[in-house]
């Protein structure tokens, strides 16, 4: 059954965005080796001081063993825009019988 990630930590959206715009070939890859990795979905949000990235991943496994691998190139760009270290969550759908949206 997917899973939704969010991976959320103290920092600037602007800056993320201005980073993420400096270099939209470095973002690309990383998207590139998450789909390999089994990514389904991925975007990004901000809010006054926060950013989220909220996933879809088949499972807990599949973004551990992306992100772990992966590290060394996400690190240094959370650096840089946020503070801490990110809370990252795994959420399971509830069947709520009120689906819609999202190709329900």
């Amino acid at each position: 059954m997917p899973v939704i990630v969010t991976l959320r930590l103290a920092g600037d959206p602007d800056e993320l965005e201005r980073i993420a715009g400096e270099n939209p070939d470095g973002m690309q890859a990383i998207l590139s080796k998450a789909k390999d990795a089994g990514l389904i979905a991925h975007r990004f949000y901000g809010a006054d001081g926060q950013i989220m990235v909220v996933d879809e991943w088949p499972d807990p496994q599949s973004f551990q063993r992306f992100f772990e691998g992966m590290r060394s190139e996400i690190e240094p760009m959370m650096q840089r825009v946020g503070s801490g270290e990110p809370e990252i969550t795994f959420w399971r759908k509830l069947e709520t019988h009120d689906d819609y949206g999202w190709e329900s």
